[in-house]
């Protein structure tokens, strides 16, 4: 959240106003942020399984410029294959899998 250009730089003045900020940087998350660990589509659409056929659509776009002015492309187009599993944070996830390995 700190991270956010709208984030309070002074203490709420009650806590009604508190979960305001906060319900609305949850629906801006949810519902607008397209991430990049995702292939940049919405956890909401992740959640209801669009991220499916955005993602297959994306493809056909990509596929449909390049062959249109390939001399534009240097290599092939952006994989937007779906992602199967995503990790909060990646490196501490392979630790923990080497470490099980190793057990």
């Amino acid at each position: 959240m700190k991270y956010r250009p709208n984030y309070p730089g002074q203490p709420f003045p009650d806590l009604q106003a508190a979960r305001v900020w906060v319900q609305g940087f949850v629906d801006w998350y949810n519902d607008e942020h397209r991430h990049s660990a995702i292939k940049f589509v919405t956890p909401a659409q992740r959640h209801a399984r669009e991220d499916i056929q955005i993602l297959a659509n994306r493809h056909q776009v990509y596929l449909k410029a390049k062959s249109a002015n390939p001399l534009r492309w240097s290599g092939d187009v952006r994989n937007w294959d779906l992602i199967k599993e995503v990790y909060l944070n990646p490196e501490n996830q392979m630790t923990e899998r080497e470490d099980n390995k190793a057990a």
